[in-house]
């Protein structure tokens, strides 16, 4: 009989701990949706590392801050995210690497993705922008059908004035100006973030020897 009860209750401990989520709201994505794909704006790119910590799941950074152009983009996120060799370094190969594999691999916890400084430039115009981009969307919506979050953010790279670096090497203050990637396009301001160097440490899902070598 006791060892009856102490089974059940074993089980129910069990239970109790596989019914435990860590809780969104108490993380920087405090109302942000499950799966989308948004501008990084105000959040730093070490927070967004830290709740992927917090809530178990995967974080795949990239810093496109160097990609000139659509092979340069496709093999920096293939490197960053550490993909496997094999990766066809296309636009619908990106998509295929992110969904099908992984999700017959085994259940997924989850995903935060931040993309820093996609280049604007003439090799990577804004209609290149919107093809990654729409990638990440259709990714989303993939992990979104299986009620697995995935989160991407991003920012662009964006050329700074002539102007305002004169008025700088000249101690005035540079004019508040919209800024304009290389090729022209004006770019909104709440995608902008200074370059910066960050060593960030990846858990990345298509690397497990990673982890099990640092073990």
């Amino acid at each position: 009989m006791k060892r009856d009860l102490f089974l059940t209750r074993e089980k129910e401990t069990e239970m109790d701990q596989r019914d435990v989520r860590p809780d969104v709201s108490q993380t920087p994505l405090k109302g942000v949706r499950s799966n989308i794909v948004q501008s990084i704006r105000a959040y730093r790119v070490q927070d967004l590392q830290d709740t992927a910590t917090q809530l178990g799941h995967h974080f795949l950074y990239a810093n496109l801050a160097t990609a000139q152009s659509k092979q340069d983009v496709l093999d920096m996120i293939a490197q960053q995210f550490t993909f496997p060799a094999h990766f066809g370094k296309n636009f619908d190969a990106l998509y295929d690497c992110m969904t099908d594999p992984l999700h017959k691999s085994g259940p997924q916890p989850g995903f935060i993705v931040v993309l820093e400084h996609i280049p604007a430039n003439g090799k990577f115009d804004k209609e290149a922008r919107e093809q990654l981009l729409d990638i990440f969307r259709d990714t989303a919506d993939y992990w979104a059908d299986r009620k697995v979050p995935f989160r991407c953010f991003y920012s662009f790279a964006v050329a700074r004035s002539a102007q305002a670096g004169a008025d700088k090497a000249e101690g005035q203050a540079a004019p508040v100006q919209q800024p304009v990637a290389n090729d022209g396009e004006k770019m909104p301001t709440d995608k902008i973030l200074d370059v910066s160097p960050l060593a960030l440490r990846m858990s990345s899902p298509f690397n497990a020897g990673y982890w099990l070598a640092a073990a």
